[in-house]
């Protein structure tokens, strides 16, 4: 039987594939980097409510977001 963590644990490598393309298409690394920086702390203090969770970090979802956003508009779009 799986244990919770191995069950809900998010793949490090895809993080780290998933943030060398977000960087790739930004135009400018530094502002990327501070937006992906303002949005993890935005969703930190709105999800006060919820402890802190040490699968999915704050940084890794606001990553995870701005993947999507960028790669695949239509998401937004709908």
């Amino acid at each position: 039987m799986t244990s919770y963590y191995e069950s809900k644990k998010i793949d490090l490598k895809s993080i780290t594939y998933k943030t060398e393309e977000l960087l790739e298409l930004a135009n400018n690394r530094y502002k990327i980097t501070i937006q992906i920086a303002n949005r993890a702390k935005r969703r930190k203090y709105e999800d006060v409510d919820i402890i802190d969770d040490p699968i999915n970090k704050p940084i890794v979802r606001a990553i995870l977001e701005m993947v999507d956003e960028v790669t695949e508009p239509e998401i937004i779009s709908d």
